[in-house]
């Protein structure tokens, strides 16, 4: 089955693969040219698997299962010592700790925890006594201003230095402290440092000037001229900038923005000659700007609104006399956390807390989009997409029409009037995309428009956004456009994004640095790290008995390799990796390689003979079971041995673990499979059936019967065996027919295969939030095992080389 797919596959192109600066070749990756051929006879995988990084018992640590005790390792005689299981019992309680810790973030979300803003708490702060007193109206921002300036003289973010935001944050601050007449030798230091770093604007990127920059910049400089602080306003760059804002203030005109909700209304403070009686009606409902407290500051200096003090007093006290530069941000945090847990591949300790995050997106979800906090009329593609995706995935109710408010012409845009694309924005609405029904002409050209946009910036080495700077954005688009989601794999893609995720380090552009703490932080990372590790510990474990199986059943007489034993396992490890979901796995991993074995042994003249011995065998159940052996001397029989021997084993677990006695449903299922190959030697007939049904039965949750009673069964099990077996197909007509093969050919195949997936995956996600556990599970086993055909087909051998060893094989550090 899977392993029959690597004989298609073409050899590498070198003779050995580098995995990463600190990770050496691997011994075996220059000599599998092709996976199922073993040329030496003698080759023998084990210690070169070892060798990459053999697992110390201590390595064996403890798994959680969903936040539950862990499961029970195997005794391992040689490194059974108080020691070894002190630590066990240390790696339990570290993973308890991370998971409570983040329990306990999940459980106080509010409307965002985000870090306070310079620039914002200094506009802030030069509002004046609505009563007319004519003192701050927020004495306690001022004080904020003066208790965070940096040893350098300047305002902003302490870890990073960017100029542009640098800058900003300390010209706002000077002018605060000036107008006020207070800390004259705070501001002047300011203007020092500012006058110092002026120049550094000209090398920074532009992608990484904040949100409104080129709008509120030159009003700063506007003010501060009238305060004469004396800093340079004729340097060469501020004429450019300048330009930029005119440019911006263009494409929007007046009328419009005093009329309509645009991005502008978060950029109130940097415009001049506006309607405030107008622009009254475009008032959040919670008195802010579009959730902007320095753009909520100038008007309510403009107008005294109740509401917009409402708001400002909220923010100052929330954050302590500091405001952030916008809030609130709850729809953006409960989103952002959830993709960051579930990519890190350990949102199954949450699956309560996700639930109750998505139904939070989900009530205030609207047909046109939504954007980073509940209740506005200014919607951007980047939340919407991410929304709509998880909300999707989830099971959520969520139509693709919403995409067509940001389309115009072939081309998607996050807002109206946006002069520059994010790389983060066209990246969700790539991931989006991929999550489409049949006949969402939108998502057809959302995908078509944002994978065109991203390989151009791939290309040009230009995979920097305006809206983050993480560790690894290159990669993590990198990656996307590699393996795309139907051939994505969740251990693959949680084993890069490990690496790829920056935790605590991750920063946000708006109109200043700012920080998500509950979005990017090192517990995250930790538990991530410490989960995939464990795991990787059990599937390397299991490896090890799949092994000891192989060479106890004699597989290796019939012409089976270990290399192609250690693919199947790979496939069924990086779909199924919980270590609760072991016997899924090693059921998946032992069908797929005994099909494989079966089929590539007994040519047309022996099936019949296979099959008719397997029932008779079966039916009159001769076999050890009952103390009558097969003979010993017929290759048939040995199979049939070897087959019902397993089946058995797999039965046992079943039955031990969950108390249900499957194996009359397991002999079924393979018989079912048996009939299909018999007729025409075609073993991917039924095999995706026989695949579900065996990881359906193994986790006991349903008998035979039970699974095909499901109203959905047949629908499900016949397209998903008609995904699987074109898939083959496609794979062998486009390597082995290479001299008639075309362009057109392989275009009616995949155009084929990618709409019955689209049916597939409406079938598993449409309304399955609805769905108790048990059903959705079901479900998406049948997804699931055709996403992994995906893969085998779509990735070449040098790709699937490679993540076998990062995945099984290459610690996480």
């Amino acid at each position: 089955m899977f392993s029959h797919f690597l004989l298609s596959l073409p050899s590498p192109s070198s003779s050995s693969l580098s995995f990463s600066n600190n990770h050496p070749p691997l011994p075996f990756a220059g000599i599998w040219p092709l996976w199922c051929k073993d040329k030496g006879g003698n080759f023998d995988i084990l210690p070169l698997c070892r060798a990459i990084s053999k697992p110390r018992a201590q390595e064996y640590a403890s798994v959680l299962q969903n936040g539950l005790p862990g499961i029970k390792w195997k005794e391992i005689a040689d490194d059974d010592t108080d020691e070894e299981e002190a630590l066990k019992v240390f790696e339990v309680n570290r993973v308890k700790e991370r998971v409570e810790t983040i329990k306990s973030i999940l459980d106080s979300m509010e409307d965002g925890e985000i870090t306070s803003s310079a620039y914002d708490t200094a506009w802030v702060a030069l509002v004046e006594d609505v009563n007319g007193s004519g003192a701050p109206q927020f004495p306690s921002s001022l004080e904020w201003i003066a208790n965070n300036q940096l040893p350098d003289g300047s305002w902003g973010d302490r870890q990073i230095f960017m100029a542009h935001d640098r800058l900003i944050n300390t010209l706002a601050c000077v002018i605060a402290l000036k107008t006020w007449g207070i800390h004259p030798e705070k501001w002047q230091k300011g203007v020092s440092f500012f006058k110092e770093n002026i120049s550094k604007l000209e090398n920074e990127s532009e992608e990484h000037m904040p949100i409104g920059f080129e709008v509120a910049f030159p009003s700063l400089l506007e003010i501060a001229r009238r305060l004469e602080i004396e800093v340079p306003y004729d340097y060469p760059v501020l004429k450019d900038i300048y330009a930029k804002r005119d440019l911006k203030l263009a494409r929007i005109p007046k009328e419009i923005m005093h009329s309509v909700p645009t991005t502008l209304l978060h950029s109130l403070e940097g415009m001049r000659g506006l309607d405030w009686e107008k622009l009254m009606k475009l008032q959040c409902k919670d008195g802010s700007f579009l959730f902007s407290p320095s753009s909520t500051a100038i008007a309510l200096m403009q107008t005294k609104d109740e509401n917009c003090l409402i708001y400002l007093m909220n923010a100052v006290q929330r954050f302590n006399g500091g405001v952030p530069n916008v809030y609130p941000v709850d729809m953006f945090e409960h989103i952002w956390i959830v993709d960051r847990l579930q990519r890190l591949g350990i949102s199954r300790y949450f699956r309560t807390e996700i639930k109750e995050c998505l139904d939070y997106v989900y009530r205030y979800w609207t047909n046109d989009g939504i954007c980073w906090a509940r209740n506005t009329r200014v919607h951007d593609i980047d939340d919407t997409a991410m929304g709509f995706r998880l909300l999707r995935l989830h099971g959520y109710e969520v139509s693709a029409d919403v995409f067509r408010h940001f389309e115009k012409g072939g081309e998607f845009f996050c807002f109206v009037g946006q002069s520059n694309q994010a790389i983060t924005g066209i990246f969700n609405l790539y991931r989006a995309s991929q999550v489409l029904f049949p006949g969402e002409k939108i998502l057809e050209d959302a995908k078509r428009f944002s994978s065109t946009f991203l390989k151009q910036k791939q290309a040009a080495n230009e995979l920097l956004d305006k809206w983050i700077i993480t560790k690894d954005l290159p990669g993590e688009v990198g990656l996307a456009l590699k393996l795309p989601w139907y051939a994505s794999l969740p251990r693959v893609e949680t084993r890069f994004y490990i690496e790829q995720y920056g935790g605590e380090d991750d920063v946000w552009i708006g109109k200043t640095l700012y920080r998500m703490r509950y979005v990017n932080n090192n517990v995250y990372l930790e538990l991530a790290k410490q989960d995939y590790s464990n795991c990787q510990a059990l599937h390397r474990m299991e490896w090890d008995g799949m092994q000891k199986w192989y060479s106890e059943t004699g597989l290796a007489e019939f012409g089976a390799t270990q290399r192609s034993l250690l693919f199947t396992y790979f496939m069924a490890a990086a779909t199924i990796f919980e270590p609760e979901r072991s016997q899924e796995r090693l059921a998946w991993a032992k069908t797929a390689f005994l099909v494989d074995t079966i089929a590539s042994s007994f040519d047309k003249d022996l099936r019949n003979s296979f099959v008719q011995v397997f029932r008779t065998v079966v039916d009159a159940r001769f076999s050890h079971v009952n103390g009558r052996k097969l003979d010993s001397n017929s290759t048939i029989h040995k199979m049939i041995d070897t087959l019902l021997r397993t089946l058995n084993h797999l039965s046992l677990d079943a039955l031990v673990a969950h108390g249900r006695d499957i194996s009359c449903s397991i002999r079924r299922a393979w018989e079912k499979w048996m009939l299909m190959w018999v007729e025409d030697g075609d073993r991917h007939r039924g095999v995706a059936e026989l695949v579900v049904q065996t990881i359906n039965l193994s986790s006991g949750r349903w008998s035979l019967e039970e699974l095909m009673s499901h109203p959905q069964y047949a629908r499900l099990s016949n397209l998903t065996n008609t995904i699987c077996h074109q898939l083959y197909h496609y794979q062998k007509l486009k390597v082995h027919d290479n001299d008639c093969y075309s362009n057109e050919t392989e275009h009616g195949m995949t155009e084929k295969i990618d709409s019955d997936m689209q049916e597939l995956v409406q079938l598993v996600l449409q309304n399955s939030s609805a769905d108790d556990d048990a059903s959705s599970e079901f479900k998406q086993t049948f997804l699931t095992v055709a996403r992994s055909f995906y893969y085998a087909a779509y990735c070449d051998l040098e790709t699937i080389t490679f993540h076998i060893a990062k995945v099984l094989f290459e610690k996480v550090r």
